[in-house]
């Protein structure tokens, strides 16, 4: 039986500011401001998919297929296809993954997974796990010749390995920006307290998001416009950096703005905001910082990003999720609105700027499960995970109950 969970919008009727046209075919460009506060509707999740095992991501190909694809932690993605889970894997690669994930909980294993913006035509694929001798992984995979539904585990080539001095903070996520470069976050290496003071360190990996350029030969390359080419303080691949974990970030589809969730110490989660053609070198603050407070210094580090929003560990909460900002057409209401969640409670929030450009955040849901990722349909439909049952959810509205 399809489970719903009702729930209360901290939403309403969306105004758009007057904005120009961004060309001559277009009418008008994405709602991204709100001339009113929103009033409260109703929604609804939907439970869509479930019997995963510890699901991290919920995504699509972008093939036009309407495919769903479910990433396990213990290095499995499954498929969802008009709404029945495939008997057989897309993609197994258990025997390379981390198995410490399913002797209880870990940071550990298949992360992230993001297929080409030509998989239509390419195949080509990408993935980002530690393996069994906590090493992270970044590699390239093809799907097989004969079945659209089955990748080939056998085509696996590794882009570029990163050593995990600790077994927590490893980042993982992907995502393919509006510049068609691949981002990759990479968390601090772990521990507490940023032992190796690799925070406020560009010139490694670590507590970084990276940017490169794939185009499925197997190999990378480095953008010309990343900070390294005015600034021998980066390594090369560095794009930003000052994160503690941010294991989930996202482009706003129809923007291009960025989005990341990083997660906190002891005291603060925070989720930060650039927008669209302004992140290169970014400073997040970490370690120097944490949310808004010093942690091990005095002073902000010059030009860090402050967050737009941060929440304290109250109440259990203590680790975010970072979400989307919603494009689908299923409901009006939530257009423009940034969704995440906070993975230990369940809670959600709803961001979106007012008239003023200015932030607004509220309560949205509590789900009633640990929160362990977002995703959106080829459509901009959003979804949720639910990491310890095993279920994907959508976001619906309310008439459709």
């Amino acid at each position: 039986m399809v489970r719903r969970i009702v729930f209360i919008l901290a939403l309403g009727v969306l105004l758009s500011l007057p904005i120009s046209a961004q060309d001559d075919t277009t009418d008008t460009a994405p709602l991204t401001l709100r001339a009113e506060a929103p009033d409260l509707t109703q929604a609804v999740l939907t439970e869509v998919a479930g019997g995963f095992t510890y699901p991290l991501l919920v995504t699509h190909a972008g093939d036009g297929s309407g495919r769903l694809f479910v990433v396990e932690q213990h290095g499995v993605v499954k498929l969802i296809e008009d709404g029945t889970v495939g008997a057989a894997p897309f993609l197994d690669i258990t025997d390379r993954v981390s198995g410490a994930v399913l002797r209880g909980y870990s940071e550990m294993g298949l992360l992230g997974v993001v297929f080409a913006p030509d998989y239509a035509e390419s195949g080509v694929f990408y993935v980002n796990y530690v393996d069994k001798n906590q090493v992270t992984v970044v590699s390239q995979f093809n799907v097989s010749a004969d079945d659209p539904n089955v990748a080939d585990p056998a085509s696996e080539v590794v882009l570029f390995t990163l050593r995990q001095p600790f077994p927590n903070h490893n980042g993982g996520h992907m995502a393919f920006g509006p510049d068609g470069y691949l981002y990759i976050s990479v968390g601090d290496g772990g521990a507490a307290n940023d032992p190796l003071t690799t925070g406020q360190d560009p010139s490694d990996w670590y507590g970084s998001l990276l940017r490169i350029a794939v185009d499925g030969s197997g190999a990378y390359t480095v953008p010309e416009d990343n900070p390294a080419t005015t600034d021998d303080g980066f390594a090369p691949e560095t794009w930003q950096y000052g994160l503690r974990n941010a294991w989930k970030f996202s482009f706003d589809r129809a923007t291009g703005d960025l989005y990341v969730a990083d997660v906190g110490q002891n005291l603060y989660e925070e989720l930060n905001f650039i927008p669209a053609d302004e992140g290169s070198g970014a400073n997040y603050g970490w370690s120097d910082f944490e949310g808004n407070d010093p942690f091990n210094a005095t002073t902000a580090p010059e030009g860090m990003v402050e967050p737009f929003f941060t929440y304290p560990h109250s109440g259990g909460e203590c680790s975010v999720t970072g979400g989307y900002v919603y494009r689908g057409e299923a409901i009006e209401a939530l257009e423009a609105v940034y969704v995440f969640g906070d993975f230990c409670t369940g809670r959600m929030w709803a961001s979106w700027r007012d008239a003023d450009a200015a932030w607004q955040t509220v309560d949205f849901l509590r789900a009633g499960f640990s929160i362990s990722g977002f995703g959106e349909d080829e459509a901009g439909e959003m979804y949720v995970l639910d990491y310890q049952n095993g279920g994907v959810y959508r976001f619906d509205p309310a008439a459709a109950s």
